[in-house]
Protein backbone atom coordinates (compact mmCIF):
# COMPACT_ATOMS: atom_id res chain seq x y z
CA UNK A 1 0.00 0.00 0.00
CA UNK A 2 1.60 3.47 -0.97
CA UNK A 3 1.19 6.76 1.39
CA UNK A 4 -1.63 7.74 -1.18
CA UNK A 5 -4.08 5.23 -0.46
CA UNK A 6 -6.44 4.83 2.36
CA UNK A 7 -8.90 2.17 3.52
CA UNK A 8 -12.03 3.26 3.85
CA UNK A 9 -14.52 0.96 5.76
CA UNK A 10 -17.67 -1.03 3.90
CA UNK A 11 -19.89 -0.57 7.02
CA UNK A 12 -22.09 1.41 4.70
CA UNK A 13 -21.81 4.15 8.11
CA UNK A 14 -23.06 1.55 10.48
CA UNK A 15 -20.43 0.46 14.03
CA UNK A 16 -19.96 -3.00 15.21
CA UNK A 17 -21.66 -3.42 18.76
CA UNK A 18 -18.44 -4.92 19.55
CA UNK A 19 -16.91 -1.26 19.44
CA UNK A 20 -19.42 0.58 21.84
CA UNK A 21 -19.52 -2.16 24.71
CA UNK A 22 -17.59 -0.30 26.96
CA UNK A 23 -14.77 2.79 27.20
CA UNK A 24 -10.82 1.34 25.51
CA UNK A 25 -8.26 3.60 25.68
CA UNK A 26 -8.28 4.72 22.14
CA UNK A 27 -11.94 5.71 22.63
CA UNK A 28 -11.32 7.43 25.79
CA UNK A 29 -8.26 9.31 24.68
CA UNK A 30 -10.25 10.49 21.20
CA UNK A 31 -13.14 11.86 23.73
CA UNK A 32 -10.51 13.45 25.77
CA UNK A 33 -9.22 15.59 22.87
CA UNK A 34 -12.94 16.42 21.66
CA UNK A 35 -12.26 13.89 18.34
CA UNK A 36 -9.84 16.34 17.30
CA UNK A 37 -7.71 14.21 14.86
CA UNK A 38 -4.58 16.19 14.18
CA UNK A 39 -4.37 15.47 17.95
CA UNK A 40 -4.51 11.96 18.35
CA UNK A 41 -2.10 9.27 18.39
CA UNK A 42 -2.65 7.20 15.97
CA UNK A 43 -3.81 10.28 13.70
CA UNK A 44 0.43 11.26 14.36
CA UNK A 45 1.67 7.88 13.48
CA UNK A 46 -0.27 7.88 9.69
CA UNK A 47 -2.27 4.48 9.57
CA UNK A 48 -3.80 4.43 6.55
CA UNK A 49 -7.27 4.35 7.42
CA UNK A 50 -10.84 6.71 7.69
CA UNK A 51 -11.10 7.15 11.19
CA UNK A 52 -14.53 6.45 12.63
CA UNK A 53 -13.48 6.75 16.64
CA UNK A 54 -15.78 10.36 16.59
CA UNK A 55 -18.54 8.18 15.72
CA UNK A 56 -18.10 5.37 18.19
CA UNK A 57 -17.31 8.08 20.68
CA UNK A 58 -20.77 9.13 20.11
CA UNK A 59 -22.92 5.92 20.60
CA UNK A 60 -20.64 5.47 23.89
CA UNK A 61 -21.79 8.81 25.29
CA UNK A 62 -25.13 7.92 24.20
CA UNK A 63 -25.19 4.30 25.82
CA UNK A 64 -22.87 4.58 28.83
CA UNK A 65 -22.41 8.39 29.65
CA UNK A 66 -19.11 10.05 29.63
CA UNK A 67 -15.93 8.02 30.77
CA UNK A 68 -14.79 7.30 34.41
CA UNK A 69 -11.67 9.70 34.94
CA UNK A 70 -9.89 6.40 36.10
CA UNK A 71 -10.05 5.31 32.25
CA UNK A 72 -7.81 8.14 31.41
CA UNK A 73 -4.99 6.96 33.69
Amino acid sequence: MNNSEVFIPQTNGEVSDSLTQNWTPQACECYSINCNCKKCSIEISKYSFVCQMPKIVELLLKTHGKPQQSAFM
